[in-house]
């Protein structure tokens, strides 16, 4: 069970680490970008688009949790990590 909940933390750490660079090339792009069409007189960028509603219910946010996690289990069961037992109580004990 330690080994699982390694496992699980390790893959959280790597998505988290990875969002966190991606996000930052993409802010340094823009901005890079923002700059040189500064330079270039006549061109307009389109306003960006309104960012989406952020859904208001503690419902919604728990049920992707729910979804995220067991997407998680998913992949681990299909690397190998976790058996089909352990996977069905993980599961189990996910959705009580």
């Amino acid at each position: 069970m330690p080994g699982l909940l390694r496992g699980v933390a390790r893959t959280a750490v790597v998505a988290g680490t990875a969002t966190a660079v991606s996000n930052r090339v993409s802010r340094r792009q823009q901005g890079r970008w923002a700059a040189q069409s500064g330079q270039q007189p006549g061109y307009q960028e389109a306003p960006p688009p309104p960012p989406a509603p952020a859904p208001t219910s503690s419902t919604a946010d728990d049920m992707t949790n729910k979804i995220d996690q067991l997407k998680q289990l998913g992949e681990l069961k299909t690397q190998g990590v976790l058996t089909e037992a352990e996977f069905e109580e993980q599961k189990r004990r996910l959705l009580a």
